[in-house]
């Protein structure tokens, strides 16, 4: 896609107006007409103004950049790169704050990326092939070999973790195959569904909370989301607190 058009593209995607993204780039509307039209070609400063106006993610930015003829202005570290020693000292740190709820990081496509030991309790009964680093825990949510026989509401949570995955049409088609039917009702509660999940420590009510590196100029960094899981009630809570956990 050449730049014009992977601009416009963008822009028409998230809503916004020629002129609201010309004002926000402090440009003129004329000026941002003749750049989607290819009448006029941009700067490297400006496409970096339009992307940030744009709020892209970075990987994004990166693209429009290349599109435009550009190098990366962000870079893409490896997880295990020593310019991430830190991340991963706060990760640990994070995930080990967390215990004794289970809490998870993963990557762009739902990638296990690291887990505290209290995850241990969300997997168990599940095929090795589907957990550990690198597994994909959307699929292990779903597949009958993963987590599916232990979710007490897998219909609404199935339909929970489908729903989410609207940028990843592959695996979302994948997983739509284990969505069982689900009448419309007005008790569908979307993003806000519990995970209700038999273990060996009883019946849990999980909640989840995602916290993502908001200041991140590595586009690895940024992509990468900490999903913590907090009890839903008090039952809960007080076993994952009990002995041995």
């Amino acid at each position: 896609m050449d730049f014009p058009s992977a601009l416009r593209e963008r822009r028409t995607r998230r809503r916004v107006s020629q002129m609201d993204l010309a004002l926000r780039a402090g440009t003129t509307q004329r000026h941002l007409s003749f750049i989607e039209s290819g009448r006029s070609v941009p700067g490297r400063g400006m496409v970096i103004r339009l992307a940030e106006s744009l709020e892209l993610p970075l990987r994004e930015r990166n693209e429009l950049l290349a599109a435009a003829g550009f190098a990366p202005a962000y870079p893409e570290s490896s997880f295990t790169d020593p310019v991430l020693a830190p991340v991963r000292t706060a990760i640990d740190h994070i995930l080990t704050g967390h215990l004794p709820y289970p809490a998870i990081v993963v990557d762009r496509n739902g990638d296990l990326v690291a887990a505290n030991a209290a995850f241990d309790l969300i997997t168990e009964g599940a095929a090795p092939g589907l957990v550990g680093p690198g597994a994909n825990v959307y699929r292990l949510a779903l597949h009958p070999d993963g987590m599916a026989p232990r979710v007490l509401n897998f219909p609404e949570w199935a339909r929970h973790i489908v729903e989410r995955l609207s940028r990843h049409p592959e695996l979302q088609a994948e997983l739509a195959q284990y969505l069982p039917e689900l009448p419309t009702s007005g008790e569908h509660l979307g993003f806000a569904v519990p995970l209700h999940l038999r273990t060996s420590r009883g019946e849990l009510r999980l909640m989840t909370t995602v916290m993502t590196f908001a200041t991140a100029v590595d586009v690895t960094l940024a992509e990468l989301k900490l999903e913590a899981f907090i009890p839903a009630d008090q039952a809960t809570s007080d076993a994952l607190h009990s002995p041995g956990s």
